[in-house]
């Protein structure tokens, strides 16, 4: 009883004293932060097969054994063939310097004489060393010498830069994130390309050791929020971080909320978007999706396309959207309340109609709902995991040979397939995948209040999950800002609608920055 008791208080936990599974101690993490040497490396990575070791000898006044470690495929060879093997083993006769050295020089010799062909560091503790073997790059070790030469040659397969499928557009940029982090870092830094953008790394995870940065821009961002963003991505103690949805769930404000606290992004002008509002990136090696904070609701309607068409066009598809969302959430549970209890609101013609609709029908509104409901999600899921050839076949067809016999077979109404198909198609309109799910999980609970109470029901609902989300904050800020706190401006300006961009002479105040004034949003 005692376990259980303790397994309940855990999932109560706040933010700040989540914690995971960690790894085991391992035989290297005790000399992690040892001095290193050629024969401890080798000690502890011989017994991996993809890691090489090159063994030669440096001819100077003493012939000065050396060691070559890296990881086969990781690196580019002939980058080490050339620009290190040969210089090293072969040709010496442009480096005369290299004949002088000794145990005591060689390091700072041949630092020296390779600067000029590869990125280079020098190490002292063993940790440092097998971060740099591990990570794609060469590490240099001269006999027995407690200092080593990390040389960069990191050179693996990764996939190039492309449009992102989940977040296309008709104007705008067509290339988007990749795994690779420093190709990550290299799109933003074209999109931004001033010295107060800021790239902070960091590592996270006992057994990946994923490299993580966070980026934001010094002078639009808070030194709270990205003080808060560091503090929490430090207490973070897990074994392994292999996509940011795990950083995700750990560092967002209320964990059993539907509603995402975090936007994420494929595309590096959203990222730099949100930067110039004075937001905090997280970009995590890896995957091609990057993280943003804090964020309120109203960004979760947006798309970097509001921002590439003219401002009476993105208004229209603005109210489009909006409606589309009322629509997914509340079209099912207002056709239950008006057929199970406020039929006489309809007019005389419509309520005829929809009970001429419903003769035969042996279920009620609300279980006949429900039963849609559940199919549409079991034939939106299957037709996401299947091959999109398969899965585009599956849910057009699914959906018309189910609902067709359905009706026939009297099980259920045609106005609730037209319900249910709309409410389907309008929550197709929710940009952010994330809040499509949260109003599609939110969405039974009111259909069974409206099933049980009515409009009294509905109102119930509606009045908790107002109480919910004016509760809700990211990094602290008010989720449902600008609405609350009241933000006129901000509302009329790039909530709602979005103004001209010869009008937005200030940035949005959905959060606060340290310079609001700004010639334009993006």
């Amino acid at each position: 009883m005692r376990s259980y008791l303790k397994m309940f208080k855990e999932l109560l936990i706040r933010p700040e004293a989540r914690s995971v599974r960690k790894a085991p101690p391992m035989p290297s993490d005790r000399e992690w932060s040892q001095p290193l040497t050629g024969s401890r490396i080798k000690s502890l990575l011989d017994k991996s097969s993809d890691i090489v070791f090159r063994e030669f000898v440096l001819r100077g006044k003493k012939e000065i054994p050396c060691l070559l470690a890296y990881v086969d495929g990781l690196t580019d060879k002939n980058l080490i063939d050339h620009y290190l093997l040969k210089i090293l083993m072969v040709d010496l006769s442009g480096a005369p310097e290299l004949a002088e050295v000794t145990e005591e020089t060689v390091v700072q010799t041949v630092f020296h004489r390779l600067a000029p062909a590869s990125e280079l560091k020098k190490v002292k503790l063993l940790g440092e060393a097998l971060d740099g073997v591990l990570g794609g790059d060469a590490v240099l070790f001269f006999g027995e010498q407690q200092e080593a030469l990390v040389i960069g040659v990191r050179n693996w397969p990764n996939r190039g830069v492309q449009e992102p499928e989940t977040e296309s557009v008709v104007r705008g940029p067509r290339e988007g994130f990749t795994e690779t982090l420093r190709t990550n870092t290299t799109l933003l830094r074209r999109k931004i390309k001033h010295p107060s953008l800021r790239i902070v790394s960091l590592k996270l995870g006992d057994l990946t050791r994923t490299d993580i940065v966070v980026v934001y821009v010094e002078g639009l961002a808070r030194p709270d929020v990205i003080s808060e963003v560091l503090k929490r991505l430090s207490r973070i103690k897990m074994d392994g971080v292999l996509e940011t949805a795990y950083l995700e769930e750990m560092i967002e404000d209320v964990p059993y909320s539907p509603f995402p606290q975090i936007a994420y992004t494929e595309r590096p002008d959203v990222l730099a978007a949100d930067l110039l509002e004075g937001k905090v990136g997280i970009l995590v090696d890896g995957t091609p999706i990057a993280l943003s904070v804090p964020v309120v609701m109203a960004q979760f309607l947006q798309v970097g396309e509001d921002y590439y068409e003219r401002a009476m066009i993105v208004i229209l598809i603005r109210f489009i959207r909006y409606l589309g969302v009322l629509t997914a959430l509340l079209a099912p549970s207002l056709y239950i309340a008006v057929t199970t209890f406020h039929q006489e609101i309809l007019p005389t013609k419509i309520a005829l109609s929809v009970a001429a609709g419903r003769e035969g029908v042996p279920f009620p509104a609300l279980l006949e709902a429900l039963t849609m409901t559940l199919a549409l999600e079991i034939l939106q899921e299957a037709g996401l995991r299947l091959p999109k050839p398969i899965g585009q076949t599956i849910g057009i067809v699914g959906a018309l040979v189910i609902g067709d016999a359905a009706v026939k077979a009297s099980l259920v109404s045609p106005i609730m397939v037209i319900i249910i198909g709309l409410t389907a198609i309008s929550s197709y309109t929710i940009p952010a995948y994330d809040l499509a799910i949260a109003v599609r999980l939110i969405r039974i609970p009111m259909m069974i209040l409206a099933g049980s109470m009515g409009f009294f029901g509905l109102g119930l609902g509606l009045y908790a999950l107002l109480i919910h989300l004016l509760s809700l904050r990211s990094f602290g800020y008010p989720y449902l800002s600008p609405l609350a706190p009241l933000r006129i401006r901000s509302l009329l300006q790039d909530t709602l609608v979005r103004a001209p961009w010869w009008a937005l002479k200030h940035r949005p105040h959905l959060i606060d920055t340290e310079r609001p004034k700004s010639g334009g949003k993006r």
